[in-house]
């Protein structure tokens, strides 16, 4: 049986220790559209020069780049990864992001639902400082396309639906047609956001963005639009994708507060179609 959860769910995932810097913070930023429009801007100056420097929540996905490829190798999981879809992001921050750090990243699977179709598997990986100390935690949750009908549970469903009321906020991201050449400098060389031939065998016409820089886009819109550019305030952002995006094409965001949460959906301008969906910013005071 390609997915066994028993098996993949007791497998023990080796642990990483990776390193970054300013300049890779930077570069991040850089990726998912800071300075576009006003590059000498004091606050986007805080994401692209290093004299006051701070750091985006959702770059903490950055680190943790390689513990989607660490499932390969997983006891119990033996599925086609062209077959495999990035479906949601959940990222929980413990305390603020240092623009430079080395840390220890430890993958588990924490779970595998049965969707019929296809299995859903959820990679949680914790991210701790030299010190011991918890500094973020992600999970990805992965579809593997043609690998349910094993009989389990259906997973929890889907939450922070965007509320029926006009948004509180709207904000407008231009991105440029090279975005993906330059976010992939991050760590994410899939060939679908480079490559127009590999691109074609995706069914694209043209190379797509990445989703998780489509994530970073959409982080930035609502930190800077209703958190006042407060990175610190962020402690969760979770969200689900829901198509596609082009570079080049204009990010939609739309922004709700309700309560500890902004709530998100955003969408390509220029086709009106989603991108993010089922999204929320948790925030302190």
């Amino acid at each position: 049986m390609p997915v066994d959860p028993h098996k993949a769910m007791a497998a023990k995932m080796q642990a990483a220790t990776t390193s970054w810097t300013q300049d890779q913070v930077i570069l991040y930023h850089l990726g998912v559209g800071a300075g576009y429009e006003k590059p000498t801007d004091p606050a986007e100056l805080q994401y692209t020069y290093e004299r006051e420097l701070k750091v985006l929540p959702s770059f903490g996905v950055v680190p943790t780049f390689g513990a989607m490829g660490g499932m390969a190798g997983v006891p119990g999981i033996e599925i086609n990864f062209m077959m495999v879809l990035h479906g949601e992001q959940d990222l929980e921050i413990h305390r603020p992001i240092p623009t430079a750090a080395t840390v220890t990243n430890q993958p588990r699977i924490a779970g595998i639902y049965d969707k019929g179709k296809a299995a859903l598997i959820i990679i949680e990986v914790d991210t701790t400082l030299a010190s011991g100390e918890k500094l973020f935690t992600n999970r990805y949750s992965i579809f593997a396309r043609g690998e349910g009908g094993f009989g389990g549970e259906s997973g929890p469903k889907a939450g922070n639906e965007a509320p029926e009321r006009a948004p509180d906020m709207v904000v407008e991201t231009p991105t440029f047609p090279q975005q993906a050449l330059l976010y992939r400098l991050s760590g994410d060389k899939n060939p679908l956001h480079a490559d127009p031939e590999f691109a074609k065998f995706g069914g694209f016409d043209v190379p797509i963005l990445h989703g998780l820089c489509s994530y970073g886009i959409v982080c930035k819109a609502a930190v800077d639009a209703m958190l006042g550019g407060d990175v610190n305030r962020v402690v969760r952002y979770q969200a689900r994708f829901a198509g596609v995006f082009f570079p080049g094409e204009t990010m939609l965001t739309s922004l709700w507060q309700e309560g500890d949460k902004i709530l998100i959906s955003a969408q390509a301008k220029e086709r009106q179609s989603p991108v993010i969906s089922n999204c929320a910013i948790t925030a302190k005071n």
